[in-house]
């Protein structure tokens, strides 16, 4: 399901643009670039992130042209001095221009740890350059989400979890694609009844504290509930006593039972939810609604839901909002975009790295591609190699400075090829195998990387052979500079 809907060439920064007019205005528009989206550090001090946003970047790129409306505006802007911004052989050059990048990516739903990339753009330096910002845009968004769930999820130790943020959520495209990321990272249906449609994702909902409060009593509204949706009813029973709220809703239950249907379940949305839940629990069992569900909300997170679980809460379902939509204790996920190599005119590829007096700011250079090892079922550790030279690494030593050998250990190629000369050749899986695709990929993660505050670190590094260039052009670039 397309999710820009539309051609989207101007979402990027003007400074994108003016260094595209410099690389035209200096005949370089077509010079062969590759570059790497990645992050550096594992997002709310965790041992992982879940790739996702794939899907929205395809979209984005098979949609990728100026139009007439869009070089109208271009040619509006001016610079300093009055003039035009951009010389009318630029915004022809734009409109001829036909999106003819190769794309390398991870799966959605994939693990991804720091400073491998989740995209790989190869291809004339002016089309990269102007897909930095949104390709940022996605992948740091939806990849945010996603892991954020998946983090949740954990904490919730198999029992469901509802996300439903929407009203919180940062707009209206915040909204649906942190529903989309949300269900990849293992939540199980969402509110978002756009993005129901839109993904094909479970919507679940059912009545607001405004419903209780528009009736004369809890029981009427209640009954009034059960009449109209007997089929759907998880009594919100909070509104004025929690205790009596769940007692007139086992009675609305038995009513409804009556007539052939059954009870849901009851939600708790604000108060002592250990001890509500407990005390809720005792009830329903002692009716007979052994299988009417708790499900409980306000403010929820991981750590939230973590600490309700130690407290013995007896809650089924985890409905959580505000912390999921906007990864709440984490702004963004820190995506960067780098150059790593440019073809010279011979064929050759020069390498590029960018320096920083933080080491984890110092990029790494090459074509590159990921192999991830595996032992006893479980992942082991990535290895970052550059393509142009293959693959003949025994041995490597992770950013960390772990040295770890390879002998037995079986070994994946995790990148694959999206496009190809801007021809699509990947064909992209439904929203519910990217969503399986993370949970098997996690069950393959130690247990020690899952925790929320794990002491352990992936072991992520780069081949011998390539971890000697990227010295040789650090020593290099010192050197020059």
């Amino acid at each position: 399901m397309s999710h820009t809907q539309n051609n989207l060439s101007l979402l990027t920064d003007l400074y994108q643009l003016t260094m595209s007019y410099g690389y035209w205005k200096k005949g370089r528009a077509e010079e062969e670039a590759v570059f790497h989206l990645f992050f550096r550090k594992n997002p709310f001090g965790g041992a992982y992130a879940i790739a996702a946003g794939l899907e929205t970047v395809v979209d984005l790129l098979e949609n990728f042209r100026f139009e007439e409306e869009d070089l109208d505006y271009l040619r509006s802007l001016k610079g300093n001095n009055g003039d035009p911004l951009f010389e009318e052989d630029f915004l022809t050059y734009l409109k001829e221009m036909e999106f003819s990048c190769e794309i390398m990516a991870l799966p959605e739903g994939s693990l991804c740890f720091p400073h491998e990339p989740i995209l790989r753009v190869k291809g004339p330096i002016i089309q990269c350059q102007i897909l930095e910002t949104p390709l940022l845009n996605i992948i740091n968004f939806q990849t945010l989400i996603a892991t954020k769930a998946s983090r949740i999820c954990y904490a919730a130790e198999g029992d469901r979890v509802l996300e439903f943020g929407l009203r919180r959520a940062q707009g209206i495209d915040g909204g649906l694609s942190a529903s989309r990321a949300a269900y990849i990272g293992g939540v199980h249906a969402s509110s978002n009844v756009l993005a129901g449609k839109n993904y094909g994702i479970p919507c679940k909902g059912t009545h607001a504290h405004s419903w209780v409060m528009s009736f004369d009593s809890e029981e009427d509204s209640f009954e009034a509930y059960a009449d109209a949706m007997p089929n759907n009813c998880v009594f919100l029973v909070d509104t004025y006593d929690t205790i009596e709220g769940v007692k007139k809703a086992i009675e609305a239950g038995k009513r409804l039972r009556d007539r052939g249907f059954e009870m849901n379940g009851i939600r708790l949305d604000s108060g002592d939810l250990a001890q509500l839940s407990i005390e809720s629990r005792k009830l329903l069992d002692e009716a007979g609604f052994e299988k009417a569900s708790i499900v409980a909300s306000n403010d929820l997170d991981e750590y939230r839901i973590s600490e309700l679980k130690a407290k013995g809460a007896k809650i089924d379902v985890w409905g959580v909002g505000t912390r999921l939509v906007t990864a709440y204790d984490q702004a963004a996920l820190g995506g960067v975009y780098k150059l790593a190599a440019l073809k010279k005119a011979d064929g050759s590829w020069d390498y590029k790295i960018k320096l920083s007096e933080q080491i984890i700011k110092v990029s790494n250079p090459g074509m590159m591609r990921i192999k991830r090892l595996y032992e006893g079922g479980k992942v082991k550790g990535d290895v970052l190699y550059n393509e142009e030279w293959g693959w003949e690494t025994r041995a490597f030593t992770s950013l960390e400075g772990e040295r770890i050998e390879m002998e037995g250990l079986e070994r994946d190629e995790i990148l694959v090829k999206v496009f190809e000369n801007g021809k699509r050749l990947y064909v992209l899986p439904d929203i519910h195998a990217s969503r399986s695709n993370a949970l098997n990929q996690l069950a393959q993660l130690p247990e020690e990387l899952k925790l929320l505050k794990p002491e352990k670190k992936y072991a992520v590094g780069l081949s011998d052979d390539l971890a000697k260039l990227k010295q040789k052009l650090i020593d290099r670039a010192k050197k020059q500079g």
